[in-house]
């Protein structure tokens, strides 16, 4: 709490130095020692509820990768192109339905909303134990593509909505650790099952992996539904005091939030004004150039299998440290990221332009054991830069109004994935063990990456020194 008194007109704040409490509009006080404490409890019901939601929706979106290696392919004869539109139908329609679950989830509860659609998501993962061809494995990964739709989108309006600004790249770094430790979780686990369970009840092992990971995303989502915060002004879990501070704090750090009985704005106007806003164009082209990258992450078995790890069972244990670095990484990345929070353009193109060194070394380099090193310490960029990349969105968006702010991060994480859907047919079985085409590609992607975020940080700069989104 600063010293120094001050102004904040969004929400008629003045800090006090004789008492340092801070006075709003309506009268209502309070001291720097409970905020923090009501910062900690909002933590507390928030963090850990989501870094478990996060990380079983991954599970359940990149476990087919895993399958695929286990048996899967060859159970149901699935050629590599048919693998990759497995990959792609389920993009096409979780992009798709991003910004309308977005405009449904800020008019009613998360804490109802989000675990309805993971339970439907975790049956349908269940039900892919089950299938016996390509047919089936589409249409059920269209289906969790829908449903899978609403969660990411929703928990960047939910921590956008509790946090201010200089609060969020560490609450993004734990949301982003779930996705990391998935990987790592995701090919032991996956190693466990597929190499343990092959065979049991008369059921491949890759079989026996949708079961127990479509199981426990529905046991958490019904406990998730207890637990979840809904938005400042309709929690139960706070009290009625807290409810008021946590919405004077956000307003008096720039970040627009509802009150009850707020007028709302209307979702045709809403959409028109975030899709307009130059912001939210700029920060969806650099989505997509780290998410399009990172779509290595599905094909972390099939390369590392193709580097020379033949055994199955090997391939998927050797995904861990690939994981294991990038969670260190990021997880000093987001806690220092809030303390320099004006600099997060510059932070984001340092990690790609680290990232774009790896991917040209990768493309002339061919010892295995070189390029297995290599393509760990790129990951390590690619998640850290993914992690402040949100958390830079949420915090430039504070200023809007929250139903255009819900639209403008599902665009940016709905277009931003919509490229993995063309990341999906870079690594081909083809082009093993090199696969030059996709480095390449990914290469120039990166490149680009470096200049839009080197862009945003300048104009944003830029803006606010002129007093404009303060």
């Amino acid at each position: 709490m600063s010293s120094t008194p001050q102004s904040l007109e969004a929400a008629d704040v003045k800090v006090m130095d004789c008492t340092k409490q801070i006075e709003v509009s309506s009268h209502l006080t309070w001291t720097p020692e409970e905020e923090n404490k009501l910062v900690k409890k909002i933590d507390l019901f928030l963090l850990p509820t989501i870094w478990l939601m996060y990380l079983l929706s991954y599970m359940d979106r990149t476990n087919i990768g895993n399958a695929k290696i286990a048996g899967m392919a060859d159970d149901l004869s699935l050629t590599s192109n048919q693998y990759s539109i497995a990959l792609v139908v389920f993009f096409v329609t979780y992009v798709a339905f991003e910004p309308p679950s977005n405009m449904l989830l800020v008019r009613f509860k998360p804490s109802i909303y989000l675990p309805a659609i993971m339970i439907i998501w975790g049956a349908l993962t269940c039900v892919m134990a089950v299938i016996h061809d390509f047919k089936h494995l589409v249409a059920l990964r269209v289906l969790v593509g829908v449903f899978e739709a609403g969660f990411a989108p929703g928990v960047l309006l939910i921590i956008s909505s509790w946090y201010k600004k200089e609060e969020q790249s560490k609450r993004f770094g734990v949301y982003m650790s779930a996705a990391i430790l998935s990987g790592a979780f995701g090919g032991l686990l996956a190693g466990a099952i597929t190499g343990g369970m092959e065979g049991t009840g008369k059921l491949r092992g890759w079989r026996w992996l949708f079961l127990w990971e479509g199981a426990a995303t529905i046991v958490w989502a019904i406990a998730a539904s207890f637990i979840l915060l809904d938005f400042p002004a309709n929690s139960k879990r706070l009290t009625e005091r807290e409810r008021a501070i946590a919405i004077a704090r956000l307003q008096g750090g720039g970040v627009r939030t509802h009150t009850q009985g707020d007028e709302r704005m209307g979702k045709r106007q809403s959409f028109r004004i975030a899709i307009m806003d130059w912001r939210t164009i700029g920060f969806i082209l650099g989505y997509m150039v780290i998410v399009g990258s990172s779509t290595l992450s599905y094909f972390y078995p099939t390369l590392v299998n193709g580097l020379g790890y033949t055994s199955t069972v090997k391939a998927q244990y050797m995904t861990v440290p690939i994981y294991a670095v990038a969670f260190v990484c990021t997880a000093l990345t987001t806690y220092f990221a809030d303390s320099i929070s004006k600099h997060r353009g510059i932070v984001i193109a340092s990690w790609l332009s680290f990232s774009l060194i790896t991917s040209i070394l990768v493309c002339v380099i061919y010892d295995f054991k070189a390029r297995y090193a290599l393509l760990v310490l790129m990951a390590a960029g690619l998640w850290s830069s993914n992690a402040v990349a949100l958390s830079f969105a949420s915090a430039t968006f504070g200023s809007m109004e929250p139903e255009v702010r819900a639209i403008a991060l599902a665009l940016v994480n709905g277009m931003g994935n919509l490229a993995q859907i063309y990341g999906a047919y870079l690594f081909p079985e083809n082009d093993k063990p090199k696969y030059l085409m996709g480095f390449g590609v990914i290469s120039g992607m990166l490149g680009l990456g470096i200049v839009v975020y080197l862009f945003m940080h300048v104009a944003l700069r830029r803006k606010e020194g002129l007093g404009i989104w303060r």
